[in-house]
């Protein structure tokens, strides 16, 4: 399994990113994938998940500006990002996980939120 990451870049505060997370390679028919984010000088935090089931989970930090979803057809989650403000900097990060194997980690993308 592979996960190609993208749709980071430089946004000014108050604007929005979908950031896109692809999968591919020998997936299962049911499994999950993460975001995380980790900003300079802090720990790399969990803020969506989603399920090939349909079960979405969100930080409460989050939730309103924030959402997770997944395009079944394409295995492609996508984290919608609005009302960015600078504290949302940080390099986001997917993960792929099916009960064959532990979690599979994609390469981060750098969003920056700045005037």
């Amino acid at each position: 399994v592979q996960l190609q990451a993208s749709g980071g870049g430089l946004v000014q505060p108050g604007g929005s990113l979908r950031l896109s997370c692809a999968a591919s390679g020998s997936l299962h028919t049911h499994y999950n994938i993460k975001w995380y984010r980790q900003a300079p000088g802090k720990q790399r935090d969990l803020i969506a998940s989603v399920t090939t089931g349909g079960s979405i989970w969100n930080a409460d930090s989050l939730k309103g500006r924030f959402t997770i979803s997944l395009d079944n057809a394409k295995n492609t989650a996508y984290l919608q990002m609005n009302s960015l403000i600078p504290e949302d900097t940080a390099v986001y990060t997917c993960s792929y996980w099916d009960r064959r194997q532990e979690d599979v980690w994609g390469l981060g993308t750098l969003v920056t939120v700045s005037s």
